[in-house]
């Protein structure tokens, strides 16, 4: 599919409503990319204008920060911050809890001031305006799902509701786990730790988190983050259930049922 950059609306002398900040993993993990062209593809058929950086866009610097790298990651977000203001970007989704994290947060310190929503707050608001028509055939109805909160998304940021709204708009049977919400428990992948080896101890962190979502008897486990989301792919593949429990990241489950 085709999206336009902010250069190329920028060159036809318009203004997308909102851009979509697509990340690394969503740029470039091939897991990941299936969830950024479900995101695309919702906001296609719900006619948002929305634009992408492209090549202009970079790593937001959070894995840097997170390693400890203040210098890195400084210089990288006055560039971004730069290439930002240039386009004079005003409202930015993306659906990486770790962009959103980075953007929301820690870019206003530094002269990026924007307002930056997750994608699941943002499919909250379209199925609230009625412009995601979910469908009475869909597969994932009445089906028993559990909901993995990302630390970035939910404890960083208090984001709780939204994918909960989007998922109980679509009828499905919520079965939390043990550790939800404020208490919910880390994939393993976050503050870098996805880039780095892992550290001595007698189980992997996906191992047990995935252990407490296979409890719940879901035959899909929902995740808001591409790390989130390959992490759990590796803890179900760990327990040998790939061909009976699905990962899915929400846009995936909602792009399937509209």
């Amino acid at each position: 599919m085709q999206i336009k950059t902010m250069a190329e609306y920028l060159a036809a002398g318009e203004n997308p409503e909102i851009l979509f900040w697509v990340g690394c993993a969503g740029s470039f993990d091939d897991r990941a990319k299936r969830i950024s062209k479900a995101f695309s593809e919702i906001l296609t058929k719900c006619g948002v204008k929305f634009a992408i950086l492209g090549q202009e866009e970079s790593c937001t610097g959070d894995p840097a920060r997170r390693a400890g790298n203040e210098f890195l990651f400084q210089m990288m977000a006055y560039q971004n911050i730069q290439i930002l203001n240039g386009y004079e970007v005003k409202k930015i989704v993306t659906a990486c809890p770790h962009c959103f994290n980075t953007l929301k947060n820690e870019y206003p310190e530094l002269g990026g001031n924007y307002e930056v929503i997750h994608h699941t707050q943002l499919l909250q608001e379209l199925i609230d305006q009625g412009k995601i028509k979910i469908s009475d055939a869909s597969e994932f109805k009445g089906k028993r799902i559990t909901y993995h909160d990302s630390c970035y998304l939910g404890r960083a940021n208090d984001v709780y509701e939204a994918p909960r709204a989007v998922l109980a708009a679509l009828d499905v049977d919520l079965a939390e786990m043990g550790r939800s919400k404020k208490n919910g428990m880390c994939c393993g992948a976050g503050g870098a730790q996805m880039f780095k080896e892992e550290e001595h101890g007698a189980e992997r962190i996906n191992t047990n988190r995935t252990k407490e979502a296979l409890e719940t008897g879901a035959e899909v486990i929902i995740a808001n983050c591409p790390f989130c989301t390959t992490m759990l792919e590796d803890g179900v593949k760990s327990f040998e259930k790939q061909n009976e429990v699905k990962v899915l990241d929400i846009v995936e489950l909602l792009n399937a049922s509209v």
